[in-house]
């Protein structure tokens, strides 16, 4: 019998990305965390546009045709992927929706888990601030991509509508069929003169930190640590794992942050 061949795919969140490896993951992020497989080579960095709805075929479409390529040109029969924000809702929609498209459930198939970073699977207050045009609009656009479809549908309404009808996972509605692990990022750090708070962008850190105050006491600057807890299972909260037992910020939960990189590479020798 063949060995497994093992592979992990990044699947960023809300944007439309033509170069994440570059520009949502970094090169220290993803290099550091592939050195976990067998075969190096075997990851994947997903480029869809993901300003659309989850089950557009720009979203949920364009993420089924390049795993299913990646999935076919290394002969992938263990895929783990690594979602952050609302990638893991686009995840949850092939996982939720296997008739949906002919190519869901040979992924489905293939996954051995999902491990959701900061995934907003119920959703944000901020995206009903920014759909309701107030001060959010302005100061959350390098974060959230301004009115898109993905950021209509993370409203806190929205997004219980889904769940109760269109997507698996959360409380009450049949599990998903493959594990979805969520990472929870539960603060903010962006003191000056904090070297912790340089990681991912100081800058950015300090508007995770303003829009906390939007948020509750335990959220990550953009969602409550109750959304990134909704669906599938908590693997760790970001203080019980991290190097130095640091939070992880929104912007911090997708950058090689306090050892957050080798705990995914470790997590990819299982």
């Amino acid at each position: 019998m063949a060995a497994d061949v093992t592979g992990v795919a990044f699947v960023h969140g809300t944007g439309n990305q033509t170069n994440a490896y570059q520009d949502y993951w970094q090169p220290t992020m993803v290099n550091s965390v592939r050195q976990g497989l067998g075969n190096t080579a075997n990851y994947t960095v997903i480029n869809c546009d993901f300003t659309q709805y989850m089950w557009d075929n720009r979203a949920a479409g364009c993420l089924a045709g390049q795993l299913s390529s990646f999935i076919s040109s290394k002969g992938i029969t263990r895929l783990i992927v690594l979602t952050h924000s609302n990638g893991g809702n686009v995840m949850r929609w092939i996982l939720s929706n296997p008739t949906y498209d002919s190519r869901y459930p040979n992924i489905i198939n293939k996954i051995v888990r999902v491990n959701a970073l900061a995934p907003s699977s119920a959703g944000t207050p901020l995206a009903d601030a920014v759909i309701n045009g107030n001060v959010f609009e302005t100061s959350l656009g390098w974060l959230l991509g301004y009115k898109s479809d993905a950021v209509r549908q993370q409203q806190v309404s929205w997004m219980a509508t889904y769940n109760a009808n269109n997507l698996y996972g959360t409380a009450g509605r049949p599990a998903l069929p493959r594990a979805f692990r969520s990472v929870v990022g539960s603060d903010v750090d962006s003191a000056i003169w904090d070297s912790d708070s340089y990681c991912a962008g100081y800058t950015e850190n300090v508007g995770l930190e303003t829009t906390q105050n939007w948020l509750n006491a335990c959220s990550d600057g953009f969602l409550n640590c109750t959304s990134q807890s909704a669906a599938g299972s908590v693997w760790f909260t970001d203080k019980s794992r991290t190097a130095g037992a640091e939070p992880l910020s929104h912007n911090q939960s997708r950058r090689a942050c306090f050892s957050l990189d080798v705990i995914l590479r470790n997590d990819l020798r299982l």
